[in-house]
């Protein structure tokens, strides 16, 4: 197993920390991984990005050749990654400011983290986060939905236990165990702001977790 991920959007949305706890999510489980964040003259309004890679083998560059997942927060950071998305690639888009009624190369998953985090958690500044929730759970049915029928049926008889999916133990793909663990290292020095997160998390996955 291997993921590219793309986490882009304006500068202040929080992309380089949501980066950060995806990376820890992944050390969180024993996985190879490395964070490599944009800066420049992109933070001050552009589309600011950073990239992580998630291995069960030794990672040989930071740089994502061939990205398979990508956070957009805005349409500019969608415009300017989806170009560059393989075939099959699970794409979680803002729709709280991206628009969902155009075509699409690949068609990304719609989640409004925008309102979630404003109308569900009350802090704005979660929606990065709000993505990152989207995100696992993205991941997840895709790993179910490549699953043999063995382990279909397994993960059925497993519903109650949710990011510790037999299926997921085989094909090692991020957890929402592992990211909310990764919370409370983010924000260990700022301990009023983890169950904040980790709500903004939950609140992601829960979305997708819907559709």
């Amino acid at each position: 197993m291997k993921n590219e991920i793309i986490i882009a959007g304006f500068g202040g949305q929080g992309v380089l920390l949501a980066g950060t706890l995806l990376a820890q999510a992944a050390i969180e489980q024993g996985l190879h991984t490395t964070w490599f964040p944009s800066y420049g003259a992109e933070m001050r309004g552009g589309t600011a990005n950073s990239t992580v890679v998630v291995s069960v083998d030794e990672i040989g560059s930071p740089l994502a050749f061939n990205p398979n997942a990508l956070i957009a927060l805005n349409e500019p950071s969608l415009n300017k990654f989806m170009p560059r998305m393989i075939e099959g690639s699970i794409i979680i888009a803002n729709s709280s400011i991206i628009p969902s009624d155009k075509e699409y190369k690949i068609q990304p998953v719609f989640v409004p983290v925008t309102d979630i985090s404003d109308k569900e958690i009350k802090n704005v500044k979660t929606a990065n986060l709000v993505a990152v929730g989207a995100l696992i759970k993205a991941l997840e049915l895709y790993a179910s939905g490549n699953c043999g029928e063995d382990s279909h049926k397994r993960r059925q008889s497993a519903e109650e236990t949710e990011g510790d999916l037999c299926d997921l133990e085989d094909t090692k793909i991020l957890t929402l165990k592992s990211a909310l663990a990764a919370c409370e290292k983010a924000f260990s020095s700022k301990p009023e702001l983890v169950e904040v997160n980790k709500k903004a998390i939950q609140a992601g996955y829960d979305f997708v977790k819907q559709l």
